[in-house]
C-alpha cells in the first residue's frame, strides 16, 4: 500500500534548499491574503461580516493609495494662498495666530514665505493647481481636492500611522488590512493587498501602514519589488508546474489527514489555502509584473522612458495591471517629500518623479473604462508652514511640518470630480470649512466599497473593534 500517492523525488535538493524554496517559504512574505472563494475570511470570526458582501451598493471595486511619505506643502501644490506673496518675510498675523492649536513646530514665531511656485486654473472647474503638477492638472476634472484635511501630530512616523490605520501609536491595522478583511479579493491568484515603495529616503516607511495589527495576518499588505514582483514566487530550478501540482498535493494530503483528526482548526485550514494560493502565484503572478506586453505608448504614457520618472511609473503601472486582475488594494509609497530645507528643489524633484506616472494611471485607468470602479487618493500625512523654518536664505528655504491643515485628493470609483471640499485661512494654517479627519476619510474610502464603518468589526480583547477608531464621518460630498 502506497501511504504517500503525491510524493515526489527530492531531485537532489539539500535541506536548506528545500526549506527555502518550498511554499513554506510564501508565510514569510505576507502570502496570507486568503481569496473569499476560500471560506475562510472572517469565518472563524462570530459576529463578523461576511467577507466578499457589502452592506450597500459600493461606487468602487478597488482602491489605489498614493502616499506621498515626508509631507507635500498644501500651499505650494493644491491651495494658493496670495497673501502669503504679499506678507512675504513678515510675522503670521494674530487674528490668524490665535486660531492655531497649540502643537509644536507650527513656526507661529518665524517668517511668512511666499510659495516658489506660481498656480494656474485648469479644466472647465477652473481649479488652481501648482506649476509642479502640469500633467496630473490636465486631469483635474476627475479629481476631488480635499483642502481640509487635519489632525494634530506633527512627527513622521505617527502621522504616517494615523494616516494609513487612524491611530498614531501604529498598533492598529491599516486600512488595506480592513478593507481585503471585510471584501476578500476578487483575484484567486493574486494577494488582496499590495504595497510597494520608491525613494524611502528621509522618514522610514511605517511597516503599521501595510499591516494586519490585530486582524489575522493573513490580510495584511504583501510588501512587494516592482522590479522583481513578489517574492519567491518564482519556481524553484528542477520543478515544473506538474511536479510542483504533485508535491501541493502530497501536503495538502498529509494536512487533510491531520484535520480530519483535529476537526475544525482555522490555523490550519487557513495554510492549507494559503499552499494553494502560493502555487496560484507561482505559475501566475511573474507575468503581472512582466511589463513586455504593454505598448511602447503605454510605457511614454506612464514614464518609463525617463529615468527620473521610470521607477515610480512602473509602479503606477503595475498598479493598473493589478487592480485589473482583482487586486482589491495597492498602496504605492513615494518617499522624500520632507522639505526642512530648500522646499523648491526638493518638491521640483519629487514632483518630477511623481506627476507624469500619477497622471498616466489616472488616463489609462479612464480610457480602459477602470477608472469607474478603482479609487485612487493622493497625499502624505500632514502639511507644511507657510513660514520659513530656520534662517535660510533664498531657494535655500524650506518649510516645518503642519498637521492642522494639509491637502489630499480622491479621483474615481465614483468620487465627483471637479470640485474643492473644504476652505483653509487666508495662509494655509488650519480649516475654516469643512474640516476633515483622517477618520472622516477613512469612513469615505471605506463607504465607496460598499461598507459601512460600523457593520465591520472585530472582536479584539473582548471589544468590538472597528477601522475608524471611535468612527469618522462619510464626506458625503465627495461622491
Amino acid at each position: 500500500m502506497n501511504l504517500f500517492p503525491h510524493a515526489i523525488s527530492r531531485q537532489n535538493m539539500s535541506r536548506r534548499e528545500m526549506l527555502d524554496q518550498s511554499v513554506l517559504g510564501f508565510g514569510a512574505v505576507g502570502l496570507m491574503s486568503l481569496l473569499a472563494d476560500e471560506g475562510l475570511l472572517c469565518a472563524e470570526d462570530s459576529g463578523h461580516k461576511s467577507a466578499g458582501t457589502n452592506h450597500f451598493p459600493a461606487t468602487a471595486k478597488n482602491v489605489i493609495f498614493l502616499f506621498m511619505s515626508g509631507a507635500p506643502s498644501q500651499v505650494d501644490t493644491f491651495d494658493p494662498k496670495p497673501l502669503l506673496t504679499k506678507l512675504e518675510g513678515k510675522g503670521v498675523p494674530e487674528s490668524i495666530a490665535a486660531r492655531v492649536p497649540n502643537i509644536p513646530r507650527a513656526g507661529l514665531n518665524s517668517k511668512l514665505m511666499a510659495s516658489p511656485f506660481a498656480f494656474k486654473k485648469y479644466g472647465e472647474s477652473g481649479i488652481p493647481v501648482s506649476n509642479l503638477f502640469p500633467k496630473t492638472a490636465e486631469m483635474i476634472d476627475d479629481i476631488c481636492v480635499l483642502r481640509s484635511v487635519n489632525h494634530r501630530v506633527p512627527v513622521h512616523g505617527p502621522g504616517e500611522c494615523i494616516a494609513l490605520t487612524g491611530s498614531a501609536i501604529g498598533d492598529r491595522p491599516s486600512l488595506g488590512a480592513w478593507m481585503t478583511y471585510g471584501l476578500g479579493s476578487e483575484s484567486r491568484d493574486l494577494p488582496g493587498f499590495i504595497s510597494m515603495l520608491s525613494n524611502s529616503t528621509g522618514p522610514a516607511p511605517q511597516t503599521p501602514g501595510w499591516g494586519a495589527g490585530f486582524l489575522p495576518s493573513r490580510v495584511q499588505g504583501t510588501l512587494v519589488d516592482g522590479k522583481r514582483g513578489i517574492p519567491y514566487t518564482q519556481m524553484p530550478a528542477g520543478y515544473s508546474n506538474q511536479n510542483r501540482r504533485q508535491q501541493l498535493d502530497f501536503i495538502n494530503w498529509m494536512n487533510q489527514e491531520h484535520l480530519s483528526q483535529l476537526g475544525q482548526d482555522s490555523e490550519l485550514e487557513a495554510r492549507i489555502a494559503s499552499y494553494e494560493l502560493g502555487f496560484r502565484m507561482q505559475t501566475s503572478a511573474p507575468e503581472v509584473f512582466d511589463l513586455q506586453s504593454e505598448s511602447g505608448r503605454t510605457a511614454k504614457l506612464y514614464g518609463l522612458d525617463d529615468k527620473s520618472t521610470a521607477e515610480f511609473g512602473r509602479h503606477c503601472l503595475i498598479s493598473r495591471r493589478l487592480v485589473e486582475r482583482g487586486v482589491r488594494v495597492v498602496q504605492l509609497r513615494n518617499g522624500g517629500w520632507d522639505a526642512h530645507g530648500a522646499i523648491k528643489a526638493n518638491h521640483t524633484k519629487r514632483a518630477r518623479a511623481t506627476d507624469v506616472p500619477v497622471a498616466g494611471l489616472l488616463k489609462d485607468l479612464k480610457q480602459r473604462g477602470l477608472l469607474d470602479e478603482t479609487l485612487v487618493i493622493w497625499g502624505g500625512e500632514f502639511g507644511r508652514t507657510p513660514t520659513t523654518e530656520g534662517s535660510a536664505k533664498g531657494d535655500r528655504r524650506g518649510r516645518d511640518h503642519l498637521p492642522t491643515t494639509y491637502c489630499m485628493w480622491m479621483a474615481g470609483g465614483g468620487v465627483k470630480g471637479g470640485q474643492i471640499i473644504g476652505r483653509t485661512d487666508d495662509l494655509g494654517y488650519t480649516p475654516v470649512e469643512r474640516p476633515i479627519s483622517p477618520a472622516d476619510l477613512h469612513a469615505t474610502l471605506l463607504h465607496a466599497l460598499g461598507i459601512d464603518q460600523h457593520k465591520l468589526y472585530y472582536l479584539h480583547n473582548n471589544r468590538k473593534e472597528i477601522a475608524t477608531v471611535l468612527g469618522g464621518e462619510v464626506i458625503r460630498e465627495v461622491f
